[in-house]
């Protein structure tokens, strides 16, 4: 017998949302331009690559040079640094047990390559935590387009009224409010002000923040 769709659903970016790497990225960034003639920094990181595919910031940056091997090694570095045991934003264990005892669907929709996305959920200790794993390359287009949101809440059979979004950067809320999810800001390295210019309803700390569960009510009946 078919299982019917979950009533609601949580939906995960993964980088800066489950686990804090940005100061990883940056740093294999900040390597990767100098080696070519150029400095940046977190600033530069946070306001011009943060949360972009790679494609888009090495047709930018790069022109000329093979986006695809670029963005190969860039993520090979990445995976390099990338611990086997890394620590999980707080509060995200105690989350998906609730989701899992109210019989909520849960999705990964991230712009990560799908080898970075498998090694940190593997580092966090959340290899197989989730229903699904969306994976921006993979779709018709990623964030901040709304398709990899919209491909998650159709693999959940979830409509966007009934998912919230958890994300921590501008594309990756734009992608998720434009799906038409309830987007909620993560300040792992940006604040509450930015995180809600890009369209975030509101940011919590962490997944432990006392916003939450008013949120989480919600969901016994839809979001609205």
């Amino acid at each position: 017998m078919t299982r019917p769709p979950p009533a609601a659903a949580l939906l995960f970016d993964l980088d800066g949302t489950l686990m804090h790497t940005d100061p990883i990225h940056a740093a294999v960034f900040i390597d990767l331009f100098a080696a070519r003639g150029r400095r940046i920094d977190m600033a530069f990181y946070l306001n011009h690559l943060h949360g972009r595919l790679n494609a888009s910031i090495f047709a930018e940056f790069c022109p000329g040079e093979d986006a695809r091997a670029l963005s190969e090694a860039k993520e090979a570095a990445f995976r390099a640094r990338v611990s086997a045991r890394m620590p999980s934003t707080p509060g995200i264990e105690a989350l998906l047990d609730r989701a899992r005892t109210n019989g909520w669907g849960t999705a990964v929709v991230t712009n990560a390559p799908r080898a970075n996305a498998e090694a940190m959920l593997a580092a966090i200790g959340l290899p197989d935590a989730f229903d699904t794993l969306v994976i921006g390359d993979e779709c018709t287009a990623g964030k901040p387009d709304p398709a990899p949101y919209t491909a998650a809440m159709t693999r959940l059979g979830v409509p966007p009224a009934a998912c919230i979004a958890f994300e921590d950067s501008p594309s990756g809320l734009r992608s998720a409010a434009a799906a038409g999810a309830y987007a909620i800001g993560i300040r792992s390295s940006l604040d509450d002000a930015a995180l809600r210019a890009a369209g975030a309803a509101l940011s919590l700390q962490d997944f432990d923040d006392p916003a939450l569960p008013p949120v989480l009510a919600r969901l016994s009946g839809g979001l609205s």
